[in-house]
């Protein structure tokens, strides 16, 4: 926690007015404050800014995408801090190479997320958004409401990682009574696998074949970056669904809208696109069986405000010339360390962003 903050919990801060209430203290710390939401393309106002960055910050929501090429273009730079979860959109590789620290806010976000997940999972298996569009049209189809929709209770729910979203997601889904399985580069407890009553599968192909719902929680780094192609679709049950809250690189655009198109896939939904903010053209926009929104499973106004503080908690730190503690750390000092030495891969995945 940081040591005081300079607004109120609930305030909308994650937008360019919000500020993410850190101008009265950053500029007291003998520094300034740009922010813009002009970050795309080669001439944007944030390009323009680089030359004199020391500490770089963006939401993942709506990314500032920390290319090699910019961070090369950035020659004080010491710090990129994501306000949220999730920093692919850094080049973690040209990071290390250059050994500019890359920090999040852990644990800021989690159960926002994980709550986004149960919804969407629901919305999916029970119809509910076609069934919504009809009662706002006026109709009354009830055929066409429930030839799709299904009980959860007694389907089986894969989760791709159980950390702290994926267990979390696990934790909500118990009560429903589904079967739950879990694939994840680090086994969970044995306690913890009894309490939940999980299912460990050594690799997501194997446990693909065995779920009615994946639902996709791992970081997005080399090793995950287009996981779910169409080979990997082709090994899931037809007519189950896919819920992505993680990244959306991590699964293959065109893949997903076919998969959807030939019923192999009874839906997909999720709030991570590639690239963000999604072109007007982007085939999940548009895909049958989808339940696609922005980004927002994260930036819930509760989310905001944790979000912020760890921000501010971050940066008191860097101020006093202190080491961010080690749940906030992705890379430090040329090496991925801290919960980047846990959850990510060397390597780049911001290729093909703006």
């Amino acid at each position: 926690s940081p040591k005081e903050i300079d607004f109120a919990p609930g305030e909308l801060l994650g937008c360019v007015s919000g500020e993410l209430g850190l101008r009265k203290f950053v500029e007291a710390n003998g520094y300034d404050l740009v922010v813009t939401s002009d970050k795309e393309g080669k001439d944007c106002e944030m390009d323009e800014h680089l030359q004199d960055a020391v500490v770089v910050i963006s939401q993942p929501f709506y990314p500032y995408y920390l290319t090699a090429e910019r961070i090369a273009k950035a020659p004080k730079l010491k710090m990129a801090i994501t306000a949220g979860i999730g920093s692919d959109h850094v080049d973690l590789q040209a990071a290390i190479d250059n050994k500019v620290d890359v920090t999040e806010v852990t644990w800021c976000n989690s159960i926002s997320v994980s709550e986004h997940v149960i919804m969407m999972i629901l919305s999916l298996v029970r119809n509910y958004i076609p069934s919504n569009r009809i009662a706002s049209g006026g109709g009354w189809d009830i055929a066409d409401c429930v030839s799709h929709a299904y009980d959860v209770e007694g389907m089986h729910v894969g989760s791709v990682a159980a950390g702290r979203i994926g267990t979390s997601v696990m934790k909500r889904l118990k009560p429903f009574g589904c079967k739950l399985h879990y694939t994840d580069r680090h086994r969970l407890p044995k306690d913890v696998e009894e309490e939940l009553n999980l299912q460990f599968h050594e690799s997501v192909e194997d446990m693909v074949q065995h779920c009615d719902v994946v639902t996709i929680n791992c970081p997005l780094h080399p090793e995950t970056e287009h996981m779910f192609n169409k080979e990997m679709i082709s090994k899931m049950k037809k007519g189950s669904y896919i819920v992505n809250t993680a990244r959306g690189k991590i699964c293959e655009a065109n893949a997903i809208k076919e998969a959807l198109e030939s019923g192999h896939l009874a839906g997909y939904a999720g709030d991570v696109w590639f690239p963000q903010p999604a072109p007007p053209d982007h085939p999940w926009r548009t895909m049958p069986w989808n339940g696609m929104t922005p980004h927002t499973s994260g930036t819930t106004l509760s989310a905001q405000t944790r979000y912020a503080a760890g921000t501010r908690e971050i940066l008191e730190d860097f101020f006093a010339g202190k080491e961010v503690r080690q749940d906030y750390q992705i890379v430090t000092n040329g090496h991925l360390a801290g919960v980047g030495a846990h959850s990510y891969s060397e390597g780049n995945t911001t290729s093909g962003a703006k």
